[in-house]
């Protein structure tokens, strides 16, 4: 059913975000696709990630958990759409499921990755393509959440230089 239809429906939400890292496209590219590297940023501060699977190919499944400090996790899915090194990705990202294991949040996200002199420009565009109305928490912390991510792995990058 079209997101838009549907009467429980939070409004669309789109998102986009540009970070400049000091490393080569294929680094940050890399720490993007390789789910050790992944684990080691993915998720705002505060949080840590248990990835069980992140199939960076055309056709691969994600499954992971956002870890909370007090316990608490939040299990995300989805799968990938598009992935040209070390340009693109596409992916779906799925969370919150309800009582029938149905994700109330879906998101499409569109990373491209750019020269920029020598650095690597990473711009992230998401759009929502499902949200139930108990969502209107998560989508109003959504850009926070994507801020502090792409401030762990600008952390990670610098580490690795």
């Amino acid at each position: 059913m079209d997101a838009r239809t549907e009467s429980n429906i939070a409004p669309i939400r789109e998102l986009t975000l540009t970070r400049v890292f000091d490393a080569s496209r294929e680094l940050v590219f890399k720490l993007w696709t390789d789910p050790e590297h992944l684990a080691r940023w993915w998720g705002p501060k505060m949080f840590t990630s248990t990835v069980r699977c992140w199939e960076a190919r055309a056709g691969g499944k994600i499954d992971l958990t956002m870890n909370m400090a007090n316990g608490g996790g939040h299990p995300m899915g989805g799968g990938f759409r598009e992935v040209d090194p070390p340009k693109r990705l596409v992916f779906t990202s799925t969370a919150f499921e309800d009582k029938d294991g149905n994700a109330e949040l879906e998101n499409l996200n569109t990373v491209t990755f750019e020269d920029d002199n020598g650095k690597t420009k990473v711009t992230v565009h998401v759009v929502v393509l499902k949200a139930s109305a108990a969502m209107a928490g998560p989508l109003s912390g959504m850009e926070m959440g994507w801020s502090q991510s792409l401030d762990k792995l600008g952390d990670l990058v610098a580490q690795m230089r």
